[in-house]
């Protein structure tokens, strides 16, 4: 695809057909006034996201315009087409609230279900609005109509880098190499999410304005479950792995993310060299794939020890050969002083930066819009609101809408309708009441500590007090005891002595007598 987010639908089930390179013709037209992009009064690139929102692409969320209705056709005004696929356009919007920038994908939900690839985009849509990666195309809103399904995404202004190999023809290594660790860094984070794209190529890889690349396109990607592999022939033949052709030859069961980095060697490979490493087209047959594949490729004469130390690791013939993460990647000789976080931040400026003050792209898209087309978008949108009044008149008057309009179109309910604007204040809501949580809790444990203290002192001295008043009631007790005997032995003296002086009376008297 071109500036955008790709080609808007693609075919499900099989291989693709290979991204059109644009020859001399339509190269020079880009010159033609038609190309100059015109997109007053100018709006700042919105930079993109990432699922922990990096510092240095945070985006500040209109509150009031995210607690409104849910977003539809109406709430973008359409500036421009820069793409068609097979099921219908991409176009250059403007957020009438916001006055930020995207690019909208519109699907024709007539000619998905004529193609049997609905489910392809049900799926996509799902697996998008779980994405968010600074070296991905996001999703920003998901909605449809009576005819169409909308997706609205991150704008790449920088265009495909098909178009720029048709209009380079190569890249320097350094380039290539940045390419590669942004990637790299987009399919590390995919595979934590058991994702597996499957079309890795240059038409699906965008550029910004700066020049960082970005992944699009996930309408044959799939959710890999734990030790789960895929089996489907998915993806395009020039970019797709020896594994993928194996499955589907029976040689072996299935395969798993390591397809998205050999299809990442095949890109790089292009991009220094200017040609793909293996003679494959879209119309080789399976069992020439394979004889092609069995064979690797040998370095070429103008590329580096370092660049093709890369290469022939992602090009590896076995998956478990082949680096599947950042880290097994000898990036650190071609991108010296480059960190994970520097390149995450977008702190490296690229060699190469796409040409400012015209689109990336192939112009004539936009002349297909408003003269080919029979029913340009903007029309067509004007004649379903005309109908869904209608419909509503109907409904109103208590007429049946089926038999008063019996090919009226339906809404498709698995649909995915997504917000990402309200995503993201629902979670700096979290965040906030996450944050608010804490310092409570903090405080009081700060609380409990500074009155331990005191506890403490006041409990030793009722302790304290309490044995001094117990020594004092003993050793009463012992001076009562003490007393008691003294008076116990006085009152015994004093009874003896009165005994004895009975006795020495009555011994006296007996005498006597």
């Amino acid at each position: 695809m071109l500036c955008t987010a790709s080609s808007a639908g693609s075919q499900s089930g099989g291989w693709r057909r290979k991204g059109r390179t644009h020859g001399d013709g339509r190269a020079a037209r880009l010159n033609a006034p038609s190309a100059t992009l015109s997109l007053s009064p100018p709006v700042p690139e919105r930079p993109s996201t990432m699922g922990a929102m990096h510092p240095s692409n945070r985006r500040v969320v209109n509150r009031a315009d995210s607690e409104k209705e849910d977003v539809n056709f109406d709430h973008f005004q359409i500036l421009r087409a820069i793409g068609k696929g097979s099921f219908g356009k991409v176009c250059i919007v403007r957020k009438r609230d916001s006055g930020q920038l995207y690019a909208m994908k519109y699907m024709s939900k007539a000619q998905c279900r004529l193609r049997d690839a609905l489910k392809n985009v049900l799926r996509e849509v799902e697996i998008l609005a779980s994405l968010d990666h600074p070296f991905l195309v996001n999703l920003w809103f998901s909605f449809q109509d009576e005819e169409d399904l909308f997706l609205v995404t991150d704008l790449m202004l920088g265009g495909d880098l098909r178009y720029h190999l048709s209009q380079r023809g190569t890249f320097s290594e350094s380039s290539v190499a940045l390419f590669v660790y942004e990637l790299a860094l987009a399919l590390d984070y995919l595979q934590s999410r058991r994702i597996v794209h499957r079309d890795i190529k240059p038409d699906n890889i965008l550029l910004d304005e700066e020049g960082h690349s970005h992944i699009t396109d996930f309408n044959i990607a799939s959710v890999l479950e734990e030790g789960q592999l895929a089996t489907s022939m998915s993806g395009t033949k020039p970019y797709m792995a020896p594994e993928i052709f194996a499955c589907a030859a029976d040689e072996c069961v299935g395969y798993s993310f390591a397809v998205d980095w050999w299809s990442l060697g095949v890109v790089a490979f292009e991009l220094v060299c200017g040609s793909r490493p293996f003679d494959i087209h879209s119309s080789t047959p399976l069992s020439d794939v394979q004889t092609i594949l069995a064979t690797p490729p040998s370095q070429p004469v103008d590329v580096s020890g370092r660049m093709w130390d890369l290469l022939a690791r992602l090009l590896s013939a076995r998956p478990g050969e082949r680096p599947c993460s950042l880290e097994e990647l000898p990036l650190a000789a071609l991108l010296p002083g480059s960190g994970k976080e520097t390149i995450l931040s977008k702190s490296i400026t690229p060699q190469f930066t796409p040409p400012k003050g015209h689109l990336n792209c192939d112009p004539t898209f936009e002349l297909e819009e408003m003269i080919i087309e029979a029913r340009p978008l903007h029309k067509k949108k004007k004649r379903l609101a005309k109908q869904r009044s209608i419909r509503e008149n109907q409904l109103s008057l208590d007429l049946d809408p089926e038999l008063a309009d019996p090919d009226s179109p339906t809404m498709i309910a698995e649909f995915r309708i997504f917000n990402r604007e309200r995503e993201m204040e629902r979670k700096e809501r979290e965040e906030r009441e996450a944050a608010w949580e804490q310092e409570l809790i903090q405080a009081m444990n700060a609380s409990e500590m500074s009155s331990i203290p005191i506890k403490k002192t006041t409990a030793m001295s009722l302790d304290e007090e309490l044995l001094e008043e117990l020594d004092e009631e003993e050793e009463e007790e012992n001076d009562e005891t003490e007393a008691d005997k003294q008076l116990s032995q006085q009152d015994n003296q004093g009874q003896q002595s009165e005994l004895s002086r009975s006795l020495s009376t009555s011994s006296g008297e007996t005498a006597k007598k």
